[in-house]
């Protein structure tokens, strides 16, 4: 018996391994590819997007476990359902609880992996890329500079662009950079063949300077620009002006449970949701795994899907009506896991206990 439990337990989770790996690839991209799009407007610079990612991997995976678990069991049940293993299985002396209670056992594993996830470590790491975009909002325009890219840069209405620029970022090749004055009263273009920057000892203000080039200075649409070839030009670099920007996500758990905001609370409440969610979509999975041969592998899927993310859909909605103090705190999201838990046990022992009572109705007849 104890080998065919490890059986089960070994399908579930091999399932559960490949839909959570690739869903984690689909979201991760889309994250990454949003991050990448940043770097190219001058907002990260490009050597911070692994450690981004890398900080957010278990925000993207207490969210994917739960539904990677899910449907790891539709598949693998599915599967012997339709090649006719739980067939042996029950002719063997396994019964339906039995599969069940191994289950949960599993279940149990997987809500704890997301509970310390969504509870401690996932928290953690946006605080960690809470840091990183704040010394990103904070970094100088010449910090910001990548090669081979027109960059305009929130320190000012200024367009720059370099050809080469050396690895500690000190070197500029092929420099070119235009300088809106305010209210369009006029325009500076600057073209370099070399920059470098300076750092003031005194007063600690960076300077770039530039070296063999020419400055045009006028306004678009007139003839009398100004015209200037020098041998060296210094702009001063401004360093970024944002605020520290604060993520809901980053608040640990302690600092939330001792807040009396409805926001934190709501957040403290969908952080609890998530493991919660293991158990419950369990007692749905292996009942809705159950298909007939004829139906097809893949025809409890949708059901189970659209059934998944109802469940999905009222958390949600639960969490912004607990944001909004539309519910009392004390109930917080525990009604739709209610509703589903009871969902769950009358799948799975709602039939039955209709058959019993049906029996039950029909022995009096007969006698």
């Amino acid at each position: 018996m104890t080998l065919i439990f490890r059986y089960l337990t070994r399908q579930v989770m091999i399932s559960m391994l490949a839909v959570s790996g690739i869903l984690l690839m689909v979201f991760m991209s889309g994250r990454f590819i949003k991050y990448l799009a940043d770097a190219a407007a001058g907002e990260l610079a490009g050597d911070v997007l692994f450690q981004i990612m890398a900080y957010r991997f278990p925000g993207f995976l207490e969210l994917i476990l739960p539904l990677g678990f899910f449907i790891g069991i539709l598949l693998a049940y599915g599967r012997m359902y339709l090649e006719s293993e739980m067939t042996v299985l029950y002719a063997c002396g396994v019964s339906e609880r039995q599969i069940l209670a191994q289950t949960l056992v599993g279940s149990v594993v997987v809500m704890l992996i997301v509970g310390s996830m969504s509870l401690f470590v996932s928290p953690w790491g946006m605080k960690q890329v809470e840091a990183i975009f704040n010394e990103q909002r904070k970094a100088t325009e010449f910090e910001m500079l990548a090669p081979g890219r027109f960059q305009s840069l929130e320190s000012g209405n200024r367009v720059t662009y370099t050809e080469a620029l050396s690895d500690d970022k000190r070197e500029l090749q092929g420099v070119f950079i235009a300088e809106f004055a305010p209210a369009g009263s006029g325009l500076t273009i600057i073209s370099a063949e070399t920059g470098s920057q300076f750092i003031d000892q005194d007063t600690g203000s960076r300077f770039l300077v530039l070296q063999e080039g020419t400055r045009f200075a006028g306004v678009p649409g007139r003839l009398d620009y100004e015209v200037t070839e020098f041998e060296a030009y210094g702009l001063k670099i401004q360093g970024g002006s944002g605020r520290d920007r604060e993520l809901d996500e980053a608040v640990s758990t302690w600092e939330l449970m001792s807040s009396d905001d409805p926001e934190a609370i709501a957040t403290l409440h969908w952080r609890f949701s998530l493991p919660l969610i293991v158990p419950i979509v369990t007692l749905l999975a292996v009942r809705l795994s159950r298909v007939n041969p004829r139906q097809g592998r893949f025809f409890h899927l949708l059901p189970a899907m659209l059934l998944y993310i109802l469940y999905l859909g009222l958390l949600i909605v639960a969490r912004d009506a607990l944001a909004d103090q539309k519910v009392p705190g004390w109930l917080g999201m525990l009604w739709v896991h209610a509703l589903f838990l009871v969902l769950g046990l009358w799948l799975q022992f709602g039939p039955a206990w209709l058959r019993k009572r049906k029996l039950q109705r029909e022995e009096p007849a007969h006698a």
